[in-house]
């Protein structure tokens, strides 16, 4: 898995060499004397290309093609027309030879002239401009003043007409001739595009040369605009020319070891901290196939050369690994993606310090993921950080001026602060992939209006009472001596779900003097009682709970007795032969911390039920009696709890039992 991770990076990962100068522009230039290795032609800059485009934009005329038929067919329309109309006007015969040679006239004129829509694209020079005019491939030069458009061509109609003393019914012939005025100088989009596309062709990319052996800075000095359009000419013609005439073997073996020695050190940081997800191939894939997928669109957005490399949610990667496994782990993972990408962004070190920070906020603001607003508030931190730290090192760039702060530069960091949301949907995916169960999914199952508490709520209304005092002494517990309180509040909730089978065989839910065990032999009532950890286990994988929630009900009891009945059996039956086997749980013994604290606080939970007359003596006695006798049994064998934090408990146990129960402590004077 390591190898296929390190090989799939490697591959995608660009393949030129890289420039190993760091420089800004206006700070000092840290290094020895710059002396250029090779003549290189000075590239514009941004601004310059974009002034030589606007020229090219004013020197390139647009292209109108000169449609003489509109003009013909116009003509004979309106000749038609009038003639159909004409009756209808009741004027004297003898006017309509002086209306029509006077509506002839006017549109004779307007398509003379020319009769044209306005283009936007052409309007960027202004509201008038210069256009080529193509009549029969012939062209000549106008302007959009010297033309019609056909509301100024109506409006010339009007006043011709309006002058004309012979006509009476100006506003019918000004009708009929406004029905006819048609564009006759058309758009021609494709030649006016290339004449575009061949003026910019020739715009140069360049602003001069460097000759070899031309001193281009000087150590300590200051790397002024032209300076530094001259260093990213540098590193612009190194890196090109490294990218085909480069040892690419040389450069692909040299990441290949750089990769190599993170996900090394990834695999060490594991095997000494983190053991349980070591041993674990299903954790382990995962874990590489997100640093993996990272790095993948990292070369992706750098090979297809967009806009800015702050677009891409690095955020991303600390909060699914956080969620999903731990702290420590987020921003050990975080780290190292980090320092694999400052290879091949430029200015690597101002893209480690925001891209680091920003990660280790987005970690610490879901340390407790407890509330889903913390997915927002995380990524409104994460954007607070960006612009933190955007405005600080702009102002050194800028040697502390505000004037030049580019808030455009900013837009990226707002946007991979959204997308860093995308985040949640991905842990989804991987909980559903790889059998995993984060935070979010114990926020969800812990609440108590989850179908399967709410069952237990209404069959078995006593054990759910004593599975919330569970999980509350549980998370007390668990919380002071260090681990998953969520996870262990949640084992509670669900440990005991499987005594809903038969609820009136388990005493807190009887609520009268009869007792069905009465009825039933001491080996049935106490295989009753031992089903109740199998029968949870059934209804969990019914209802498709994590896995990692069925280890706390199966091992909640671990291999203890159920000594009621067993000593029940040996008192009334000395003469027969027991199996003990037949009245101790199946296990296995809880094997982690959490299952572990689990167990003591269900024994202490349940034990301090019987106590008649709770006082600080017999709280103190119960709590003691009970964790010892698991000790003795060898019940925590298996989990990472060491005495210290038994100690703890004890503590935590005692205090929390003496609240429920109001017992008041007396203290001697």
């Amino acid at each position: 898995m390591m190898l296929l991770a390190v090989l799939t990076v490697t591959i995608f990962l660009p393949k030129h060499a890289l420039f190993k100068y760091e420089y800004e522009k206006g700070k000092v230039w840290m290094n020895k004397d710059l002396v250029s290795p090779y003549s290189f032609a000075i590239e514009k800059t941004f601004e310059e290309l974009e002034r030589d485009k606007a020229e090219v934009y004013k020197s390139v005329f647009p292209v109108y093609q000169n449609n003489t038929e509109v003009f013909e067919n116009e003509f004979e329309a309106f000749t038609s027309n009038f003639e159909l109309r004409w009756e209808s006007t009741g004027l004297d015969e003898q006017l309509k030879s002086v209306y029509r040679e006077a509506g002839l006239a006017v549109l004779s004129t307007i398509y003379q002239r020319g009769v044209m829509a306005y283009n936007k694209k052409s309007q960027r020079n202004g509201p008038h401009y210069n256009f080529i005019l193509l009549t029969n491939n012939v062209s000549r030069q106008l302007n959009t003043l010297d033309v019609f458009t056909p509301s100024s061509a109506l409006k010339y109609a009007n006043e011709t007409i309006g002058q004309h003393a012979a006509i009476k019914n100006k506003a019918w012939l000004v009708k009929l001739i406004g029905e006819h005025i048609r564009y006759n100088y058309i758009y021609d989009e494709h030649l006016s595009d290339k004449a575009e596309e061949d003026a910019l062709k020739n715009i140069s990319p360049n602003k001069g040369m460097v000759q070899k052996g031309e001193l281009i800075v000087s150590s300590e000095a200051i790397v002024t605009p032209e300076i530094y359009q001259k260093l990213q000419s540098l590193k612009n013609t190194y890196e090109k020319g490294a990218r085909f005439i480069g040892n690419r073997k040389a450069v692909f073996a040299g990441q290949f070891l750089l990769c190599t020695l993170i996900v090394s050190l990834l695999m060490v940081f594991l095997k000494l901290f983190r053991r349980d997800i070591y041993d674990d191939n299903t954790k382990v894939s995962l874990i590489l196939i997100v640093i993996t997928v990272m790095m993948v669109v990292l070369s992706l957005a750098i090979s297809l050369k967009i806009p800015n490399i702050y677009y891409l949610p690095y955020c991303i990667v600390p909060i699914v690994i956080r969620i999903l496994f731990d702290t420590r782990l987020a921003l050990n993972i975080h780290i190292m993606v980090i320092l694999v990408a400052g290879f091949f962004v430029p200015n690597s070190f101002e893209f480690a310090f925001l891209q680091v920070t920003a990660g280790m906020v987005a970690i610490y603001s879901i340390k407790n993921l407890v509330k889903r607003e913390q997915v927002i508030l995380s990524a409104f931190l994460i954007l607070c950080n960006y612009l933190v730290a955007y405005l600080g090192i702009s102002l050194i760039r800028n040697n502390g001026t505000f004037s030049n702060l580019e808030w455009t530069n900013f837009a990226p960091f707002v946007f991979s602060a959204i997308v860093s949301l995308l985040a949640y949907p991905l842990i989804y995916a991987f909980e559903r992939i790889f059998s995993m169960t984060s935070e979010v999914t114990l926020m969800e199952i812990t609440n108590t209006n989850a179908k399967v508490l709410r069952e237990l709520f209404y069959k078995a209304p006593g054990t759910f009472q004593h599975s919330l005092q569970v999980a509350n002494l549980a998370e007390a517990a668990i919380f002071n001596v260090g681990g998953n309180a969520l996870l262990v509040r949640a084992g509670a909730l669900y440990h005991d779900i499987g005594k809903m089978e038969n609820p009136e065989y388990f005493i807190e839910n009887q609520n009268t003097d009869f007792n069905p065990h009465d009825n039933l032999s001491y080996e049935a009532s106490a295989q009753i009682i031992i089903k109740h950890v199998e029968k949870g286990i059934e209804i969990a994988r019914k209802n498709h709970l994590p896995e990692i929630l069925i280890d706390f009900i199966r091992t909640h009891h671990g291999t203890t007795r159920v000594d009621y009945f067993y000593q029940s059996f040996l008192k009334n039956f000395p003469e027969k032969l027991v199996d003990e086997n037949t009245f101790r749980y199946p296990g296995p013994i809880p094997f982690s911390k959490e299952t572990a604290v689990l167990m003591l606080a269900d024994s202490v939970e349940a034990a301090s039920r019987s106590l008649k007359k709770p006082d600080h003596k017999s709280i103190n006695d119960l709590v003691d009696r009970i964790i010892d006798y698991k000790l003795q049994q060898g019940q925590l064998n298996h989990s990472d709890i060491t005495l210290k934090d038994i100690d703890s408990i004890r503590s935590i146990f005692k205090n929390m039992l003496m609240s429920i129960y109001h017992v008041r402590i007396t203290y001697d004077v």
